[in-house]
């Protein structure tokens, strides 16, 4: 039998460049679904625009079969926002997208118990959008759509903080939030998660005399000081 050790490790390589809160989200997810008997395997995560539009083209302009309607981006997945999933098989190696197979013999599909622990812990769900439906697919968006994210605008303070909670059952690990301030005089609230200070990038570098933009294909906050 794998050890969670075992199943955590086939998906490391796509855990990396994710939001902090969907990292917190697919390792939990992973932990819950061992303990039902069903290990899985992120299988994608962060994606460059470059890496959207070649799945965009699939099925269109290259061989394949229509996987996206999204363009470069136009994914929550350019954003570190999405993930996807399917099953590891129990050697270890192969991987199954059969949404009918119950692998730890429970009479239940074990996609759709992988579905409905991943909502439990904040995720939507691709199998549950009405039009084109991705069933690999989970994604939290904080109800920001891909135009604000390439604008540059992020979650909030307390939208992550929110998450965080969800994730971690009762929230005891997240801090209460505290007040950043400058020479005295407040200029934005965070909060502490295991000893790390989380606070609005923009609201601190402007008191600072920077100026701040985005480069959303890159995923980098770009401070300018004058």
């Amino acid at each position: 039998m794998l050890t969670l050790d075992q199943v955590k490790s086939k998906s490391a390589g796509w855990l990396g460049k994710l939001h902090p809160v969907l990292l917190a989200g697919a390792s939990a997810l992973i932990q819950r679904c061992y303990a039902k008997g069903i290990p899985i395997v992120i299988t994608q995560g962060m994606r460059t625009i470059a890496e959207q539009n070649a799945l965009y083209a699939q099925g269109r302009t290259t061989k394949g079969n229509i996987v996206t309607n999204a363009r470069g981006g136009s994914s929550y997945h350019n954003y570190g926002l999405a993930i996807d999933f399917a099953l590891l098989l129990p050697d270890g190696k192969s991987i199954s997208w059969d949404t009918s197979r119950d692998g730890n013999n429970d009479r239940l599909a074990d996609w759709q118990q992988v579905a409905q622990e991943a909502k439990k812990l904040g995720f939507a769900w691709g199998g549950d959008w009405t039009s084109f439906k991705d069933y690999s697919h989970l994604e939290m968006t904080f109800g920001l759509t891909t135009e604000q994210l390439r604008a540059g605008k992020q979650p909030t303070v307390q939208q992550v903080k929110d998450a965080l909670a969800l994730i971690n059952g009762t929230g005891s690990e997240t801090d209460p939030a505290i007040t950043v301030t400058l020479n005295g005089v407040k200029i934005t609230s965070g909060f502490l998660e295991d000893g790390t200070t989380f606070a609005p990038v923009r609201a601190v570098a402007e008191a600072l005399g920077a100026t701040v933009s985005y480069d959303p294909v890159n995923r980098t906050v770009n401070l300018v000081r004058e």
